[in-house]
């Protein structure tokens, strides 16, 4: 089991030890609204050790740069420093070359923390000897779309069995939602890789994994997460997942399951029943079947929803399969990463 050389071991009472202390890094673009009270939420975090926070802030259309300016003027355990590109996987790295310590939690600059994250994070790295915890992206809603959007994102019928949507028992995963690192396994694989627009936290947790490291979900670890506002928003999100997705596929042979083939097969199967429909009638039964599953799988997911997010779920599980699947089926070619 790996221990931090700060820190005696785990046997110590949460009172009485040294914890070490965390580097937040937060990629920012057009938060003006929540960064503030997504900074304080670390920062009022309940660990006994230091927090240094580090806002990477992309070219925002609003006034997200001079709300940071000013929290890092009002506190001096927050840095903020340029990202130019407004990328993520490019504002995570300017951060973490910009932070000091041997651990580095990712952070999204509206997500909204549990008080004890932090504290649970370091907790289980101590015990697990793992490279990267993470935990529950727990989708909560507000509007009836919202609500049906954070049901699906919790259901296995929209996404799949990944404990970080889902939840589970804790234990090595593929990948975590955000994730609390030990610097030295991000240096070891060279920090995010700067292609992948998307996917880039399954991407990293792939090549830790692949150099040896383990990836720990911790179910204790909940971060709540704002779904999409709208059907265009999530078919967009939802686009660029699949689309970006398949450049993982490209990259890293053999990281493709049956799981991720299943949305591009159904919108394969729907378009050819479509297609044959006019010449053989019994084509249709291919996208009735469709649509008659979903609207089953609505009835027995969205127990306890609101009757207008129960009614809107079938839209929205078909929003995110078929944009899903049509993003992964045109990612073109030339999104290839380059050699490394």
């Amino acid at each position: 089991m790996k221990q931090f050389p700060d820190s005696p071991a785990p046997a110590s009472s949460p009172e009485t030890r040294v914890w070490p202390p965390v580097s937040v890094v937060i990629p920012v673009l057009n938060e003006e609204r929540h960064l503030r009270e997504a900074v304080n939420q670390v920062l009022s975090q309940k660990y006994g050790g230091p927090i240094e926070v580090v806002l990477a802030i992309g070219p925002s259309q609003d006034r997200t740069q001079e709300v940071a300016d000013a929290i890092a003027a009002e506190d001096p355990r927050v840095t903020v420093v340029p990202n130019p590109t407004g990328r993520t996987p490019n504002a995570l790295n300017a951060a973490i070359a910009a932070s000091r310590n041997g651990i580095i939690a990712r952070v999204d600059g509206h997500a909204m923390l549990p008080e004890d994250y932090l504290q649970v994070a370091v907790e289980t790295l101590e015990e697990t000897g793992a490279d990267n915890v993470g935990g529950v992206m727990a989708a909560e809603g507000i509007t009836l779309f919202e609500q049906a959007v954070a049901r699906a994102m919790t259901s296995k019928i929209g996404v799949g069995g990944a404990r970080f949507h889902t939840g589970g028992t804790a234990g090595p995963a593929d990948t975590v939602y955000l994730g609390v690192f030990r610097r030295e396994a991000l240096d070891r694989v060279g920090g995010y890789d700067e292609h992948f627009q998307r996917a880039q936290d399954w991407e990293m947790n792939h090549r830790i994994r692949s150099t040896g490291g383990l990836v720990w979900f911790q179910p204790r670890m909940r971060v709540s997460y704002r779904p999409r506002p709208n059907t265009k928003a999530l078919a967009r999100q939802y686009f660029h997942y699949g689309r970006w997705r398949r450049v993982v596929a490209r990259t890293h042979e053999g990281t493709i399951n049956l799981r991720y083939l299943a949305p591009p097969t159904a919108v394969l199967a729907m378009l050819a029943g479509l297609l044959v429909a006019p010449f053989f009638w019994p084509g249709l039964l291919i996208p009735g079947g469709y649509v008659a599953a979903i609207v089953a799988g609505s009835a027995v997911t969205g127990s306890g929803l609101p009757t207008g997010a129960l009614l809107r779920l079938p839209l929205v599980y078909a929003t995110m399969h078929l944009s899903w699947g049509w993003g992964f089926l045109t990612s073109p070619a030339s999104l290839a990463r380059p050699e490394r």
